[in-house]
């Protein structure tokens, strides 16, 4: 055997002798299949998938294809060779497996929901499981420091991109009333469901719109405080968004941006369809500025150790209480 056939049957078995690789596998032989997709399936998180994923492509089993602004996959196994007969071997010892009846279980209500779902795009295929999603930005201290840089109950906000109403519930824990705007109806529907769940007295209110950030489907200076938290980079036209924030601000009140600096992490526009990767500090407070704000601050927060997640951002602007003569 030559050092070459070695090195190769060498890579053939480490990199099918990891059992989560082998159900990557083989789902993607049967359906070509998104990161979400692959994450409520296996019940893992995307790091981990992004991480076999990452392995089976750099060995040449994988292909993919953009779909929209995500990416999807698909096996590329070859037609012979080692890399054929290794995999034969590895999927015909699943057979009757429990774990690989479940992955099939999964795999068929997953495209039966998708098949349902047609014709939305990726926020409406997703919809009530965008909470588990939401987890991969690591978002819960800097939801937190971000209501802590909020005007004080009893006042009324706008939750901008509010998804599943994660934010806008909390924020109504606190006694503010609050506008829960998403272009996405699935989205508004799990926020809906949610809050009829929460309701109770000493409580702010909670009302949810369908709208574009774009275009917000409110009146001028009719909120006091505006929130975009981790929306931004989803957006065509963030710019935009901000100066829309700024219009329905009432005299005084403020705008909160919290989103990732500008950062290298490919897999994240790759995977989880971000249109931007992150802003620069200048970029963000130039919007805010040119969005009629001063008083513009942005705080830096250094990334998660934990996480393969790229450092953020609270930026803060406050409307003028009068107009500039």
């Amino acid at each position: 055997m030559t050092t070459s056939a070695a090195e190769l049957l060498q890579k053939v078995f480490k990199t099918l002798a990891d059992p989560t690789r082998i159900r990557i596998l083989r789902l993607l032989e049967q359906q070509e299949l998104l990161v979400g997709e692959l994450m409520m399936i296996l019940g893992m998180a995307q790091s981990r998938v992004s991480r076999h994923l990452a392995i089976l492509r750099e060995a040449g089993l994988l292909t993919d294809r953009r779909k929209g602004t995500y990416v999807a996959y698909r096996s590329s196994l070859p037609e012979s060779g080692p890399w054929r007969e290794a995999w034969n071997l590895a999927r015909d010892g699943l057979s009757g497996d429990p774990t690989a009846d479940r992955d099939d279980a999964l795999l068929a209500r997953t495209l039966a929901a998708r098949n349902a779902r047609s014709g939305r795009d990726f926020f409406e295929e997703v919809g009530p499981d965008w909470d588990a999603l939401r987890r991969v930005f690591g978002d819960d201290l800097l939801r937190a420091r971000a209501i802590m840089a909020l005007v004080r109950p009893p006042l009324r906000v706008a939750d901008i991109g509010t998804g599943t109403g994660i934010l806008a519930l909390e924020l109504a824990r606190q006694g503010l009333d609050v506008v829960g705007i998403d272009r996405s109806e699935a989205m508004l529907e799990a926020a809906r469901r949610k809050w009829t769940l929460e309701v109770g007295d000493g409580r702010g209110r909670v009302e949810f719109k369908a709208g574009d950030a774009h275009a917000l489907p409110l009146e001028d200076a009719s909120v006091d405080a505006a929130f975009a938290h981790m929306v931004l980079h989803s957006l065509e036209e963030p710019e935009r968004a901000v100066r829309e924030m700024g219009r329905v601000v009432r005299p005084g009140g403020r705008v909160v941006v919290v989103d990732f600096l500008a950062h290298d992490h490919a897999w994240m526009e790759q995977e989880l369809g971000l249109l931007w990767l992150g802003f620069t500090p200048e970029l963000v407070t130039s919007w805010l500025t040119h969005a009629g704000l001063v008083d513009v601050r942005l705080q830096r927060e250094a990334p998660d150790s934990k996480r393969d997640l790229p450092a953020s951002f609270v930026a803060v602007g406050q409307k003028p209480e009068s107009a500039p003569a």
